[in-house]
């Protein structure tokens, strides 16, 4: 009960309260929903994640082990949410909201804390949720972008707005700037900081305003879809990754950190990408807000289950 209640008001509570600020301010004065999603993508989202990995230490044993989950752990969500796009017989704009509401999860502003609080600030395991966050923010940022405009955009475009995005260079930047050892000038690190800080407000405020735009009138085929969408993030997801974590072989530390991260709720990058390209904005914004909401029984779930082993 005292997990419980410590995921609840140190985690989840204080995101709820951000995403209703945000509501509450689109439904009196009507913000403009894609400036806040351009701001995140080429500011906000680029500083935080080049703050964390040109601060955080990690080796190159733990890049390999993580980096080699990461693609078995994406591949089977691919085909079990490949599964349920056939059978439910969506659209092609659907079709591309479902997997990225599925595949990518909230591993910054909710993996993090969640990490910091489930292994009482555990130096290995904030390294490892540090690397996730890394590829789970490349991947919305390359194969998301395609996801949503492949039914609708020719090859050259697509590969121009991904090539446009930011965050696939500040990645590569901050792992060489920390392996030669440059020191980044306060003139540039100061408002670096400034823009990370400013990530997680903005990201949250985004989602509330996304969700103060909608008509709050759920059809019933979308509400099974968001149902369907929160069983395979926060059910699936962590059962999949204990899986491969057994098969790996992999020390209970790191398989517990792992698991973990597998267990939060949709990424907000879901809503921004759907916001930013016209992609089914309602059943992105649905989905985070339910499974963020849902996340609160099944992370405790998770983490309950983890102690018992760990």
């Amino acid at each position: 009960m005292s997990i419980f209640l410590h995921i609840l008001m140190t985690n989840v509570l204080p995101m709820a309260f951000m995403i209703g600020l945000g509501f509450i301010i689109q439904r009196a004065f009507k913000l403009d929903i894609k400036t806040l999603s351009k701001l995140n993508f080429y500011l906000f989202s680029p500083a935080i994640m080049f703050d964390l990995l040109y601060k955080t230490d990690i080796s190159a044993q733990v890049i390999g082990k993580i980096l080699f989950f990461f693609l078995i752990f994406m591949l089977a969500q691919y085909v079990i949410v490949e599964a349920v796009i056939r059978i439910r017989g969506y659209q092609p704009s659907m079709k591309s909201a479902m997997r990225n509401s599925v595949l990518f999860y909230n591993s910054a502003n909710y993996g993090i804390p969640l990490n910091q609080l489930a292994f009482a600030g555990n130096e290995k395991t904030l390294a490892i949720q540090v690397l996730i966050m890394m590829v789970q923010s490349l991947v919305p940022n390359t194969y998301g972008i395609y996801n949503v405009n492949a039914h609708k955009a020719d090859m050259r475009a697509i590969w121009r707005t991904i090539l446009s995005m930011p965050i696939i260079y500040v990645i590569p930047l901050a792992f060489l700037l920390r392996g030669f050892e440059v020191a980044i000038q306060q003139t540039l690190a100061t408002p670096i900081e400034y823009l990370s800080s400013a990530f997680i407000g903005t990201a949250l405020i985004t989602l509330g305003v996304q969700l103060g735009n909608m008509e709050w009138k759920i059809k019933r085929s979308l509400l099974i879809d968001v149902s369907l969408s929160g069983m395979l993030r926060l059910v699936a997801g962590p059962l999949l990754a204990w899986l491969i974590v057994w098969l790996m072989g992999l020390d209970k530390l790191t398989a517990a950190a792992l698991i973990v991260s597998s267990a939060v709720p949709t990424s907000l990058s879901s809503v921004l990408l759907a916001v930013e390209f016209d992609n089914e904005a309602e059943f992105a914004s649905q989905s985070v807000f339910v499974s963020t909401i849902l996340s609160i029984i099944t992370v405790t779930a998770v983490i309950f289950f983890l102690k018992l082993n760990v």
